[in-house]
């Protein structure tokens, strides 16, 4: 249609460097890029989709043991999840309106490469914006791409934006 903005989702997901709720290296990347070299001056024409989605533990306590787990730790770390991804989002949404550019964000849980593209099949994105750590093809065998299997699964055109060499972890498997 004539006049609405151009809507571009973008995965964001946290540091596994500095923990939550920093934004991953990649994530932040591509968040810049689309910025830079989509959005530019054309603040108005439009509108970013920020999703994150968080991975479930198998027990939902990460390193503790959850033999010992009441019904109210369960529902502590529940608020306790839902308020890392939110204060994550929060940095991308407070960019957004400094810069006068139009948002939403939401968080999902699952398995993010299935979450992704069952996402983009719900809201329709106009297309996907996605980072990547650039990983070998060994360390890919074992620790999975996300950007991969969206671009070969997504139901839009899908970019992937390379982090920078400079911004590159010593462990490069870390973001």
């Amino acid at each position: 249609m004539e006049g609405e903005p151009t809507r571009i989702m973008i995965a964001v997901n946290e540091s596994s460097i500095k923990k939550y709720p920093h934004p991953s290296i990649s994530c932040r990347g591509a968040f810049e890029w689309t910025l830079e070299k989509i959005v530019r001056s054309n603040t108005s024409g439009f509108k970013l989709l920020f999703l994150h989605v968080q991975i479930p533990d198998e027990d939902g306590f990460d390193d503790v043991d959850s033999i010992f787990a009441s019904p109210d730790d369960f529902k502590q770390m529940a608020r306790r999840d839902k308020a890392r991804g939110l204060h994550l989002l929060e940095y991308f949404v407070d960019r957004c309106h400094e810069l006068g550019v139009a948002c939403e964000a939401w968080i999902k849980k699952g398995d993010p490469k299935e979450v992704i593209c069952r996402e983009v099949d719900r809201v329709h994105p106009d297309f996907l914006v996605v980072g990547s750590r650039g990983l070998g093809p060994f360390q890919r065998v074992f620790v999975g791409t996300v950007s991969e299997f969206a671009q070969k699964h997504a139901e839009c055109p899908v970019i992937c934006i390379k982090r920078r060499a400079d911004e590159t972890p010593r462990d490069p498997v870390d973001d």
